[in-house]
């Protein structure tokens, strides 16, 4: 049936008997609100519905979900399901595991494809969907048990260092140091920090004379110490201290010593060790949590 409006205005009789709108005064309803667009009828979104919309793209970029990207930490061997923000930095990502893995940020090492930067993206540093990230670190618990160590140990320790003469000095390591400088050693330079190289450490001495390489497996948090004989695989937690001197007369190299239990009589020593690598081998052990 057609309707026909009048020119003095609809009337009760001309009027659509399913309209809401009566004599030209009741407004209509919120929710379905008719506006003429070309001669063609069509509903207006009420403003209460639509809190995201807006007229401007700049306005409706706020409403928009950051794009996510899911992932595996491993840590300890435990295996942590993660969906973070793809844009994220690897710092906001280091605060995140941090409630869930324990871990401190500032101890953390995220291993993505090498050492994660903390002002990267996650985007940028390489994770991809279904990848593994690896986080080394210790938890606050264990930082603190090394910190608060017996005073009295610490003091014996520093007292007997002071009282004793240069390593390079004493007869135990005079033996393997009258050898000579290997001569499949890598090169010394002294005065210089440099990161460790990705191949191992090669061409060093063990106190018997023996031929020791050390390799950083910072993924499985491990150092390994390979001779002719066998490979010790420890973990990097299992190292207490490490001791260093340059050797007299050839400063470009080290002895040094790590302490894998209470004494110092469980120092395992290792000759002719690159000086510039000292600084570097610490700081994989012990990253910033060195107390020694």
């Amino acid at each position: 049936m057609d309707f026909i409006a009048s020119e003095k205005g609809d009337t009760t009789e001309n009027l659509d008997p399913n309209s809401s709108v009566s004599n030209g005064n009741s407004k209509p309803d919120v929710e379905s609100k008719p506006c003429v667009d070309n001669g063609k009828a069509h509903i207006e979104a009420p403003t209460e519905i639509a809190a995201c919309s807006s007229e401007s793209t700049e306005d409706s970029a706020l409403c928009e979900i950051p794009e996510q990207v899911e992932f595996t930490v491993v840590f300890n061997k435990n295996k942590h399901d993660i969906t973070f923000a793809y844009d994220a930095t690897v710092l906001e990502l280091k605060a995140h595991l941090e409630r869930i893995c324990g871990v401190p940020q500032s101890a953390q090492k995220l291993i993505i494809k090498g050492m994660a930067r903390d002002n990267l993206t996650l985007r940028s540093s390489g994770i991809v969907k279904g990848g593994k990230v690896m986080l080394v670190g210790s938890k606050m618990d264990d930082i603190l048990a090394v910190k608060s160590a017996p005073k009295e140990i610490q003091d014996e320790k520093n007292n007997s260092q002071s009282n004793k003469e240069p390593l390079c000095m004493q007869k135990i390591h005079r033996k393997v140091l009258d050898k000579g400088i290997p001569p499949d050693v890598m090169p010394g330079i002294k005065g210089v920090k440099e990161p460790l190289p990705p191949v191992p450490l090669s061409g060093m001495l063990n106190k018997h004379g023996g031929k020791v390489r050390l390799t950083f497996k910072p993924e499985q948090d491990q150092l390994w110490l390979g001779t002719k004989e066998r490979t010790e695989k420890l973990a990097m937690t299992s190292i207490k201290s490490i001791t260093s001197e340059p050797i007299k007369e050839h400063e470009e190299y080290h002895i040094m010593g790590l302490q894998l239990g209470p004494t110092e009589a469980s120092r395992y020593w290792v000759y002719w060790v690159p000086a510039q690598y000292i600084e570097a081998i610490k700081d994989a052990v012990f990253g910033v949590w060195q107390f020694f």
